[in-house]
């Protein structure tokens, strides 16, 4: 009988033993961000960098890569975003060195490789702005599910002086909508996740780097 008990407190303990040791490395899931669990293919692409090289599909592979929609004259959410990113941007290396953060110009009307070379290089010298006509950047934002709309008024676009207004938008001064959201890129070369941004009413739409930095470490641990 003593045999028998001693026989049912050790599988007891040991099942107590297992469970435990289950729970303390199961991998904490992802709180923040959209997480795909099979990461999503990216079709090819082409773009430029702000140095003039080419950026394809295998610019991708090996990295980390943060890639976000904006350009050089955006107001608020642009440099909110990559100056956000700046500051997080040794916490993400800290969690997996080969990092890189990507701007992707939605105005290639006015945003020039010199005019990107400066405006990135004010954030960061590590990341990267790239650039291409729109027949390459509608396809390349759909495939990531982000969007972006030229907001340049019918008379603007047809006016071939900035001299022409038509209530205060010129061919030259003129918003783009677009997405506020971050593309997380695997070392794969597929989406991985999608950040969102903290959206108040009347506020800019901003990316809060901590949950950032925090999913980031559990997406990591996790591929």
């Amino acid at each position: 009988m003593i045999k028998i008990v001693t026989l049912i407190v050790a599988l007891g303990a040991l099942a107590a033993g297992v469970m435990l040791f289950s729970q303390l490395n199961q991998k904490a899931p992802v709180e923040f961000a959209l997480h795909y669990q099979q990461a999503r293919d990216i079709k090819s692409f082409e773009l430029t960098d702000h140095l003039g090289e080419k950026f394809n599909n295998e610019s991708l592979k090996g990295q980390w890569s943060w890639v976000f929609f904006g350009y050089t004259s955006c107001p608020d959410v642009c440099p909110t975003t990559l100056q956000e990113m700046n500051f997080i941007y040794d916490d993400l290396k800290a969690i997996a060195e080969n990092n890189q953060v990507l701007l992707v110009s939605v105005d290639p009307k006015r945003d020039t490789q010199e005019k990107l070379a400066s405006y990135i290089g004010y954030f960061n010298p590590e990341f990267k702005a790239l650039h291409g006509n729109h027949g390459a950047l509608f396809p390349f934002a759909r495939n990531l599910g982000l969007m972006y709309a030229i907001t340049e008024s019918d008379i603007a676009q047809q006016a071939n002086s900035d001299a022409i207004e038509n209530h205060g938008a010129t061919a030259t001064n003129y918003l783009v909508d677009h997405s506020a959201s971050l593309v997380l890129i695997n070392p794969a070369g597929k989406v991985e996740a999608i950040f969102k941004p903290k959206q108040a009413l009347g506020a800019v739409p901003v990316i809060e780097g901590d949950k950032l930095v925090s999913d980031f470490a559990k997406i990591v641990a996790l591929y």
